[in-house]
């Protein structure tokens, strides 16, 4: 059973409490969400690039870092953006995002700090700015989602890759993955 990315938006949505307020505020703020992106990105490959592990996977490939960079910068955007108001297109693009950080090897072991370095970044440059905090609740609430995403995508292809492999049914994946964590 692969997720379907716009049931799992929707859900997200309301484990998280993303509304049509944050979604308004965010389209408002969109230009200088574009404005900051780029920054943002510095911030976050600084930090992944003090890692040696992720020091050598950004720069594995001639031109990764300079695409992931750029792919960052559209990502960023997107958030204020919605696409198309945070429906099937952004949920499509942002579960080809958690796919392809696994097919790299980017964990969310690297991930979820990366992104609070982000996040406490955007801080500082609200208060900077003079935005509102609402704009910063806002913005945390859709990248968690979005992180959420990069996290499910890893979950996702490692129970597809295990079943494929064993052959194994879902509900003995299942019942295996809940032993061993009542084993540890």
């Amino acid at each position: 059973m692969t997720i379907d990315p716009l049931a799992f938006m929707a859900t997200l949505e309301n484990r998280i409490g993303l509304t049509s307020e944050d979604k308004s505020l965010l389209k408002l703020n969109e230009a200088w969400g574009l404005e900051i992106a780029s920054e943002m990105a510095d911030h976050f490959y600084a930090y992944l690039g003090r890692d040696p592990e992720m020091k050598a996977i950004l720069n594995a490939t001639e031109g990764r870092i300079h695409r992931l960079r750029e792919t960052f910068v559209q990502w960023f955007h997107e958030m204020f953006t919605g696409m198309d108001d945070w429906g099937n297109t952004y949920a499509q693009r942002r579960w080809r995002i958690g796919v392809v950080h696994v097919q790299i090897g980017i964990g969310p072991q690297h991930v979820v700090p990366a992104m609070a370095v982000v996040v406490h970044e955007v801080g500082r440059k609200l208060k900077l700015n003079g935005k509102p905090e609402a704009l910063q609740e806002s913005l945390g609430r859709i990248c968690m989602i979005d992180l959420a995403f990069i996290e499910q995508a890893y979950v996702e292809v490692s129970r597809s890759a295990v079943l494929k492999e064993t052959g194994w049914s879902e509900a003995l994946f299942k019942r295996l993955i809940t032993h061993g964590a009542a084993l540890m």
